[in-house]
């Protein structure tokens, strides 16, 4: 399923991303989400159909203590407000401190200029991996998107890079996974991308390949969107359908189903 470092191309009959999702359903790992308001239920039940336990709170006496106890980390952009912005920058200093692996969704940082300052500011507290968009990505490196461009930034930031779009890449500064797994239903329900960001923390919780983390998250997730497409009727009975296609992924579905080269 994976490509090596020097490029070769790997089988899917590669059990590594069925492996990692054996090991996230085992330990059931918990899952801090400092999210934006329209994604936090979403991505909550996300997580749970996955195998992880999520939580949520951003309330400034207790947000330390949940991320303390947890084994990822997930900070999302999507509703930049004061307590938000405060709540990310402490619930990173605790991960950081306690070497909790931590996910950064810069969302819409390509729309707002002090959404992506801010952003630039977590991205130097060293995030194992970001999840995001190709205008995103430009924005937060200042230029384009191409290959050279992600291995150069992923080099410089020590930074797993998951852009997602028609075909997902996976970069690092020396291994490039595409994924071309998905559905375009996936586009019309809200959420999604948050949902997408929180199985990348939930398998860095379980997976120290932070490539390889991300690479299983995103092949999971495409996966699960073409089986959910085949049974719903629109975009509403879509988002029920993932969340079920996420719980029954098995290990024959992904062998059979990736599309990883």
């Amino acid at each position: 399923m994976f490509i090596t470092r020097r490029g070769s191309l790997g089988t899917n009959r590669n059990p590594s991303t069925a492996d990692i999702l054996d090991r996230l359903r085992q330990r059931r790992p918990r899952v801090h989400c400092i999210t934006n308001a329209v994604a936090q239920n979403f991505t909550a039940n996300m997580l749970l159909a996955a195998g992880a336990v999520p939580s949520m709170t951003i309330a400034p006496k207790e947000v330390r203590a949940f991320v303390a106890r947890a084994d990822a980390l997930l900070v999302n952009l999507g509703t930049f407000d004061a307590e938000r912005q405060k709540a990310s920058l402490a619930a990173v200093a605790v991960a950081n401190k306690g070497g909790i692996p931590w996910v950064l969704d810069p969302v819409f940082i390509d729309r707002s200029k002090p959404r992506a300052a801010f952003a630039k500011t977590l991205v130097a507290k060293k995030p194992r991996a970001l999840r995001l968009n190709r205008a995103e990505f430009e924005t937060l490196a200042g230029g384009k998107s191409d290959d050279q461009a992600l291995a150069k930034y992923a080099k410089a930031r020590r930074v797993v890079i998951g852009l997602t779009g028609e075909r997902d890449l996976v970069r690092d500064q020396s291994r490039i996974a595409t994924i071309a797994n998905g559905h375009p239903l996936m586009a019309r329900v809200t959420a999604m991308g948050c949902a997408a960001s929180a199985l990348v923390a939930a398998c860095l919780a379980v997976e120290p390949d932070a490539w390889r983390a991300t690479s299983a998250a995103l092949i999971l997730f495409g996966v699960a969107g073409e089986i959910a497409a085949a049974r719903a009727r629109g975009p509403g009975s879509f988002a029920v359908e993932i969340l079920d296609s996420v719980h029954g992924l098995d290990r024959g579905a992904l062998m059979l189903k990736a599309k990883v080269s």
